[in-house]
């Protein structure tokens, strides 16, 4: 029985590095544009904060409009808002930049699905912030505090000011993409500590933004929801392919034909 040659690790790592920084590139592009967008599409201040009161009227007749209450009881306890503060800034991007670098390194075939569940929601968000500007708990007069700012100056080195969009508290994708992130560390990862993380992280972020004064409680309901419903649909999409690609491997090739009796029979008999 023939063995067959196994692709030396060093010889594979080139192909597996170039995907990976050619995804990098991609996804720079995406979320460059993405700001891009959303600081061309600032609404104006009496759209943001009569639509912000929308949704805080909504809240209200929800009986969930704690945010306020919540962010209080948070600013008593030492050092709360500092650790808040800190999950906020660097659970977000620097966590979705290592998890998908992870992804796209070592589970390609699922990278592919996250990161068009990421392009996805990435346009439906940008649809929204263009149409329905929403002034965040933290700008409007409801005795909010912005803590982010008051405590730290790193995020604004994250990012930057001119690329942000004040008014772009619907839908909380600081919540949704953590959402995003963490499905992907308990489904993909194999290891305890990876499922714990990826289950805690959404649910820290959701505390997060609220206490913080960035988002409100329906910021996130609409980032998750429009997350999980792209990745549904990114999913279906890949399983589609998949079997569409399968299903070309798998077609049994014709059976060449007798000489002369292929479809050039005509000018196999005139030659004859």
């Amino acid at each position: 029985m023939t063995s067959v040659p196994v692709l030396p690790v060093a010889a594979r790592l080139p192909a597996r590095a170039g995907f990976v920084l050619r995804q990098a590139a991609l996804l720079a592009v995406a979320v460059a544009v993405y700001f891009l967008v959303r600081s061309l599409t600032i609404g104006s201040v009496e759209d943001a904060h009569r639509n912000a009161g929308l949704v805080v009227g909504l809240e209200r007749r929800l009986g969930i409009f704690v945010e306020r209450d919540l962010q209080s009881r948070i600013l008593d306890l030492d050092g709360a808002a500092q650790v808040l503060n800190a999950i906020y800034i660097y659970g977000h991007w620097p966590v979705i930049a290592a998890v998908f670098a992870w992804l796209a390194w070592r589970r390609r075939d699922a990278f592919v699905v996250y990161r068009n569940a990421l392009l996805i929601s990435g346009v439906v968000g940008m649809l929204i912030v263009a149409t329905f500007p929403v002034a965040p708990p933290r700008l409007m007069d409801l005795g909010f505090i912005d803590t982010v700012t008051l405590h730290s100056e790193a995020y604004r080195v994250l990012q930057p000011p001119s690329f942000t969009n004040q008014y772009a508290a619907m839908p909380s994708f600081h919540v949704g993409w953590d959402l995003l992130a963490g499905l992907a560390l308990v489904r993909e990862g194999g290891r305890r500590w990876t499922r714990v993380a990826g289950s805690v992280l959404p649910l820290l972020m959701v505390l997060s933004v609220v206490a913080t004064g960035n988002h409100y409680f329906l910021d996130a309901v609409v980032g998750d929801a429009i997350v999980l419903t792209s990745l549904a649909v990114a999913t279906r999409w890949h399983h589609r392919s998949r079997g569409s690609d399968v299903r070309g491997a798998a077609a049994p090739r014709p059976a060449a034909a007798p000489a002369g009796q292929g479809p050039d029979r005509q000018g196999v008999r005139a030659a004859a």
